[in-house]
């Protein structure tokens, strides 16, 4: 069983930044891609950013340009920066696990809040 915590949400103001983590309790080498959703108040969740094993990444087009994501995967774990934070960015952000066998994991979530 995979289990994920998320962590580093908070309050910030528009324009500021804020560092997501998420530590694995297993070796991240055994996703095939990890990930970062967010579900904002009465919205569907939606994809942010992701990186496969291999290290590619991809990113919604909202994101691009402004949030990173990267792996420590001595630490297993994904890290999502995000800067250039505007209210639009509001929401719960959850991390993704996907297995090999295409299983999904889910953490908790951390909720990200962007107001001045």
């Amino acid at each position: 069983q995979v289990q994920l915590v998320e962590s580093g949400g908070g309050l910030v103001r528009p324009g500021g930044s804020l560092r997501l983590s998420c530590a694995a309790s297993v070796s991240i080498l055994g996703a095939n891609v990890m990930a970062w959703y967010r579900q904002a108040p009465g919205k569907q969740r939606e994809f942010v950013a992701s990186i496969m094993k291999i290290g590619h990444t991809n990113y919604m087009d909202f994101v691009r340009g402004r949030f990173t994501v990267s792996r420590d995967n001595a630490k297993n774990t994904v890290f999502l920066q995000m800067n250039s934070l505007k209210p639009e960015d509001t929401a719960v952000y959850y991390c993704n696990f996907r297995g090999m066998g295409g299983a999904d994991y889910w953490g908790q979530g951390t909720q990200v809040t962007v107001s001045s």
